[in-house]
Parts: structure tokens; C-alpha cells; sequence
């Protein structure tokens, strides 16, 4: 296993609310930047639920959580198995 961010890159292994799945093979500084995005939307949107009380602000948090998780866990996969198939 390296540690070399270049080599690693997503497994194609996760799903999500068991109707999505990351896409394989992209490679993980890319699927990294769009984990960074989603985390600060999420942290955005559970801001504004928390002081508004905006409960659709919560469900759409709640959505782009098991998404952004999908992908930390997809990384880590193609990390520890780079030449496993989905």
C-alpha cells in the first residue's frame, strides 16, 4: 500500500441511501475535493436548521451525509484494495 495520494483512487464498492453508487476508479484527490465541498454544505445546512429551525435544511444535511460518507469509505476501500473490482 503507498502513501502517495496520486496512486489511490475510489473502490466503486459503496452505495448509498441503497440507490447510489460512487463510481470507480476516480481518482481520490479529485473525489477528496468533493468530499471538502460536501462537508462545509452539510456544516452549512445543519447551521441554518439548527438556528431557523429549517427542517427541509436538516433532511438535505441529512442526505448529503450518507453521500459524503459513501465516498470517505469508497476512498479508503480503493486505498486498501487498489485492484479489487466492485
Amino acid at each position: 500500500m503507498t502513501h502517495d495520494l496520486r496512486n489511490w483512487k475510489t473502490a466503486g464498492s459503496e452505495t448509498f441511501l441503497d440507490l447510489y453508487r460512487i463510481l470507480p476508479g476516480v481518482p481520490a484527490e479529485r473525489a477528496f475535493e468533493e468530499l471538502s465541498t460536501m462537508l462545509g454544505l452539510i456544516r452549512h445546512l445543519t447551521l441554518e436548521a439548527e438556528i431557523n429551525g429549517d427542517h427541509m435544511a436538516l433532511g438535505a444535511a441529512r442526505y448529503l451525509s450518507a453521500f459524503a460518507k459513501a465516498v470517505a469509505d469508497d476512498i479508503e476501500l480503493g486505498k486498501l484494495y487498489p485492484n479489487a473490482q466492485p
